[in-house]
């Protein structure tokens, strides 16, 4: 066996023994582990025109959305991915989901991923989950470089990403199949280091 003589960013099994931290935000809320109770929100989201236009959320029932909660878990577990509930504390309803997703650790990196439904948006939660997110990513879970892809039309994920500090590196032509076609996405990157 041939071994790399470059090591991982993140040593395997770093993550898969972490707890998944409640993480606060300045705006009030927090960002929490979903819970088979958030069901609800995720068939409200799959079901939302604004949320289903820029992602690929396909929930149809409650059944489904209970079995995605623990496929998250599951993930978790796996370490490919760590995906938040954006909601009021204390136990609070869940108004949106954010984390990391395509998580690489022996690169040490990972893509974000992110929602609201609209009862959460217009006061800049967004912004603040993906700073605070990155923060973990960086401080706790020790990754090197966070991506944050966006349809080009999708001028509130441009925003989030600017005010999150995140670096416009380019566009990737015909890069995402939406229900309306392929869309060009802006790429936005963060390295440890940033911020």
């Amino acid at each position: 066996m041939i071994t790399s003589p470059i090591p991982p960013v993140v040593p395997a099994g770093q993550m898969a023994k972490m707890e998944q931290p409640v993480l606060a935000l300045p705006s009030g809320l927090e960002l929490r582990p979903w819970r088979v109770s958030d069901a609800d929100a995720l068939v409200a989201a799959a079901h939302e025109p604004g949320i289903r236009q820029w992602n690929r959320l396909f929930v149809t029932s409650q059944a489904e959305a209970r079995e995605r909660i623990e496929r998250m878990h599951a993930r978790w577990q796996n370490e490919q991915s760590a995906l938040w509930a954006i909601a009021q504390p204390d136990g609070g309803q869940a108004v949106g989901l954010i984390g990391w997703g395509d998580i690489d650790l022996q690169g040490g990196s990972a893509e974000i991923l992110y929602w609201l439904l609209p009862a959460g948006r217009g006061h800049g939660a967004m912004a603040e989950a993906t700073q605070r997110v990155s923060r973990w990513a960086f401080d706790d879970l020790g990754l090197h470089r966070l991506r944050l892809c966006h349809a080009v039309a999708n001028s509130a994920s441009c925003r989030v990403a600017e005010k999150a500090g995140f670096s416009l590196e380019g566009t990737m032509r015909s890069a995402l199949l939406h229900e309306d076609g392929w869309h060009d996405e802006h790429l936005h990157a963060l390295v440890r280091g940033d911020i």
